[in-house]
């Protein structure tokens, strides 16, 4: 059994580019007082959050009602040895029937937020 080495630590001592050494900086006890915001910005914030939550809700439950769907579909194919075409029919159920509805779900919530925010700031 060796030594086992060390790693040497390495000492900083040059000094910072202002020349002085660098203080920290206090911090504020609580946080920063707004003034440059009103109390219907605050309205309307809030609206916001309303309406992409809906939003984000709707989309969740729609996936989740489709998607679920997807046992009971291949309940109704039956087992894939039972018919030639089951083998088929459960690869398009599975490999390629989710990816419109996931493509179509996240269009929607992308449109309907970018509108949301859209009524909020007025663009």
């Amino acid at each position: 059994m060796g030594a086992e080495s060390v790693p040497r630590r390495e000492v900083v001592t040059a000094r910072s580019r202002t020349g002085r050494a660098a203080r920290p900086r206090p911090r504020p006890a609580g946080p920063p007082e707004r003034t440059d915001h009103a109390p219907a910005s605050d309205v309307a914030v809030s609206r916001l959050m309303r309406r992409q939550m809906r939003a984000a809700l709707t989309v969740t439950a729609l996936l989740a009602l489709s998607l679920g769907l997807l046992p009971l579909s291949l309940r109704l194919i039956g087992p894939a040895g039972t018919r030639p075409d089951a083998p088929l029919a459960v690869w398009l159920v599975l490999g390629v029937a989710p990816y419109p509805a996931l493509l179509a779900a996240g269009t929607w919530y992308v449109r309907r937020a970018e509108r949301n925010e859209g009524d909020v700031t007025g663009r």
